[in-house]
């Protein structure tokens, strides 16, 4: 087919200006970009963001990310969707986030980084971490829960297996400096003998929030996930749960149930409970007893203390200028993404285990 001299420097015109959004990315000084350098573009983009990581997202949540990248100095890219939130990004951060969404990415770019990190809405997990997957990253960190349900979560493990890539989905409370501490006292004090956890949530909060309706009703994964993964993480995997729950039609934004409660063991023999009631006043909380102490995480961000043979209750002190400079967990939690063994993060195929065998069962009802 012929194609005009005008149209091929069009084309070419385009590319350059795509190339000078993609270096304001990571720079608060507009690089200018030759259409030149794109008759060598495969190469030229190769070798230019291989070492960068693809942030997808310029929300909330995006912009925590981006300060940690930036004060570890990783290089990264930014890929928002709307205007107003990229414009946010850019005032918060002094990065320019390239506008359009992450699929609009993809179709006007050959190359990619081999690091992602998702950073959207919930209900936009799958397909965007899904878009990723099929262009070649083969390392991402993913915000919890992952997916929507199980299904979403499962065929994204399948997905990640077949490209032989590296999915791991974002619970920044295990690298909370009060659950880093807590596992350090439990190993020196001889293990967890029984915990309890509490995923009470804000229901007045949630129930007049602009939150996808879809993702109230999968609350329980998309969001109680976080205290119930870091209870687990804590005090060992269930082999044995027996779940209740009431309250159906109490709560119009989660009409299946709004109080839960239930029982179980894990593998290491550690007896546990749980207890959550949405339509009364409470906080997430973790309860870990040791023979020596009991701990407590109420808040999580904090860690209290009663000592055998005391009916005192002590804070304790922690290294947690991390958690107060950033978003609390969120820096050891990425350095642990980009650089180390990944053996505190949940992979995708666990975080399907989890979804079947804890989420579910605790949501509905059921027994594993």
């Amino acid at each position: 087919m012929f194609i005009s001299s005008t149209t091929f420097f069009n084309r070419k015109l385009r590319l350059a200006r795509l190339q000078g959004i993609l270096e304001s990315a990571y720079s608060t000084t507009p690089v200018p970009v030759s259409p030149f350098l794109l008759q060598r573009r495969d190469g030229f983009l190769s070798n230019h963001i291989k070492n960068h990581v693809l942030l997808v997202g310029s929300g909330k949540m995006a912009v925590e990310y981006a300060k940690v990248l930036s004060a570890i100095k990783q290089k990264y890219i930014c890929v928002g969707r709307g205007e107003a939130s990229c414009e946010n990004f850019f005032k918060q951060t002094g990065i320019r986030p390239v506008s359009g969404g992450i699929h609009t990415y993809l179709k006007n770019i050959g190359e990619v980084p081999a690091k992602g990190i998702v950073a959207v809405p919930v209900e936009q997990l799958y397909p965007v971490t899904k878009a990723l997957l099929h262009h070649g990253l083969n390392e991402l960190l993913v915000e919890k829960p992952g997916g929507m349900d199980a299904g979403e979560i499962k065929e994204l493990g399948n997905r990640a297996k077949m490209k032989q890539a590296n999915v791991y989905v974002a619970y920044n409370r295990r690298f909370y400096a009060s659950v880093e501490k807590i596992k350090e006292m439990v190993r020196q004090e001889g293990g967890v003998l029984s915990f309890h956890f509490d995923f009470t949530e804000l229901s007045h909060s949630i129930s007049t929030s602009a939150i996808h309706d879809k993702v109230k009703r999968s609350w329980l994964l998309a969001n109680s996930s976080h205290i119930i993964d870091t209870a687990f993480y804590l005090g060992g995997n269930p082999i044995k749960l027996q779940a209740k729950i009431s309250g159906k039609d109490a709560l119009n934004w989660h009409p299946e149930a709004a109080i839960f409660t239930g029982c179980g063991e894990t593998g290491e023999g550690a007896l546990f409970s749980y207890n959550a009631n949405w339509i009364s006043p409470g906080r997430w909380g973790i309860q870990v007893n040791t023979e020596k102490s009991k701990l407590l995480l109420q808040p999580v961000e904090k860690l209290f203390i009663q000592k055998r043979g005391s009916f005192e209750v002590e804070q304790i002190a922690l290294n947690n200028h991390l958690d107060l400079q950033f978003k609390p967990g969120l820096y050891n939690m990425v350095l642990e993404f980009l650089h180390s063994s990944h053996r505190n993060l949940v992979t995708i195929g666990e975080q399907y285990e989890h979804a079947i065998n804890w989420y579910e069962p605790i949501a509905d009802g059921g027994t594993f």
